[in-house]
């Protein structure tokens, strides 16, 4: 049976609007995160549509091939032993179950890089690609089903049975249902799904549709065949779940995955080339505002390299002394850059410091570096109430008083603000 005949006969032509209209509500709906948040990144903006739809393409699959399989097992098709194998006949009679399933993933994706104006990456399609191997998977179980029940009753039970068991793993502890369901979360900018991320719930799914495959073969022991199976089957199910086991509510991933542009030295500074056109001022900004500090007194940082950590999505980098991982991507645009490394190189050497002494030296360091405006705006954004003007008009006259001072007094208050947490007022 030919394509065109296998979609014109069966249930897709009706079946294709309802869920064609489902998938466009879903995404509609579904659309939390904007597009311009993605930066044009291609594999986060291809996983956010697809978080809702997951479960939609799977149980499309599974209840139209339940459908399809009571068909031919009510025609008896199967039975008459035509010249091409049973296996033929069925990947023909699925095949326009798959197109379908399959479009309930593509185009979503297809259509938020377009919006996005983004191109899609080799990184980008992972996830859609793991999506429509576990349609495949899904499609034999429903299949499988059809062939064993009356496809009126089988049918809604597999579309609903497995849309909530794919849909609901969210929502359960422990995390690994969700991980070896085929229910992929978001991806943050930077990340890339760790391949043993999408191997997990295909060695699940895959193991099952496998052992379903080997029990249909035509030839072979029935006890050999059932036997060879419930290994492949439970080998799967089993291989899977020890995987996710120890896996916490995020499924591996790895990240670092933009291009960055890089500039200057001592520090030499390296964000994602879509914020390049403020690097060369940030890089000299930020070596003066450094310079001035050390000579102040107020810090011994000099960090050879500081990179953009917001390209490390959840694997945050740790820091040293040489090397600053810092989320710059924000405050470049909004002007705080420069202000954020200031307050990363002031030491405060005690757990809990007093509102006072903090204000005080950030506003002492501001205005050496030339960044009022920014801890200006800061203090806007935290509030007017009666405290924080209180506070704020007393750290206003304790710096004035202290930019009064010699330089050699104004190094020694810095230094002991940050060694004691506790400012002293001339």
């Amino acid at each position: 049976m030919k394509f065109s005949t296998s979609l014109r006969s069966g249930s897709v032509r009706w079946a294709a609007p309802v869920i064609l209209f489902l998938t466009g509500l879903y995404y509609v709906v579904g659309e939390k995160a904007p597009l311009a948040s993605s930066y044009h990144y291609a594999p986060s903006i291809v996983a956010e549509p697809l978080q809702t739809l997951y479960a939609l393409a799977y149980a499309t699959a599974a209840a139209l091939a339940c459908w399809e399989s009571g068909g031919l097992r009510n025609a008896r098709i199967l039975a008459l032993a035509p010249a091409r194998s049973r296996f033929r006949i069925a990947a023909n009679t699925l095949a326009p179950v798959l197109v379908l399933s399959w479009a309930v993933l593509l185009i979503p994706a297809a259509i938020s890089l377009a919006r996005s104006a983004t191109v899609p990456s080799l990184d980008s399609l992972r996830l859609p690609l793991a999506g429509m191997v576990l349609c495949v998977a899904h499609a034999i179980l429903g299949f499988a089903v059809g062939c064993w029940i009356p496809r009126i009753i089988g049918t809604p039970i597999v579309a609903v049975a497995d849309w909530v068991t794919v849909a609901f793993t969210r929502a359960v502890l422990p995390y690994w249902p969700r991980h070896v369901s085929g229910q992929f979360d978001s991806i943050g900018f930077g990340e890339v799904p760790d391949f043993v991320t999408i191997g997990v719930p295909i060695l699940l799914a895959g193991g099952v549709a496998a052992g379903l495959m080997i029990l249909w073969l035509p030839r072979g022991w029935l006890a050999l065949r059932v036997m060879v199976a419930a290994v492949v089957a439970v080998g799967g199910v089993l291989g899977a779940q020890r995987e996710a086991s120890e896996w916490s509510a995020t499924a591996p991933l790895t990240a670092g995955h933009v291009a960055m542009k890089c500039t200057g030295s001592a520090p030499r500074v390296c964000v994602p080339e879509f914020n390049a056109r403020y690097l060369a001022q940030f890089q000299r900004d930020t070596a003066n505002a450094l310079h001035t500090l050390r000579g102040a007194g107020a810090t011994s940082a000099s960090p050879r390299l500081i990179t953009d950590g917001y390209v490390d999505g959840r694997l945050q980098k740790s820091s040293t002394d040489a090397e600053w991982h810092m989320v710059l991507t924000g405050p470049l645009q909004s002007g705080d850059a420069v202000y954020q490394v200031m307050i990363r190189s002031l030491h405060f050497r005690c757990d809990q410091v007093p509102a006072r002494s903090a204000h005080s030296a950030w506003l002492w360091a501001a205005k050496k570096t030339g960044q009022e405006k920014q801890y200006l705006k800061r203090r806007q954004a935290e509030g007017r109430d009666p405290v924080a003007q209180k506070l704020e008009k007393q750290v206003q006259a304790d710096v004035a008083l202290i930019l009064a001072e010699q330089r050699a007094e104004q190094a020694e208050w810095i230094r002991h603000t940050l060694d004691t947490c506790e400012a002293k007022t001339p």
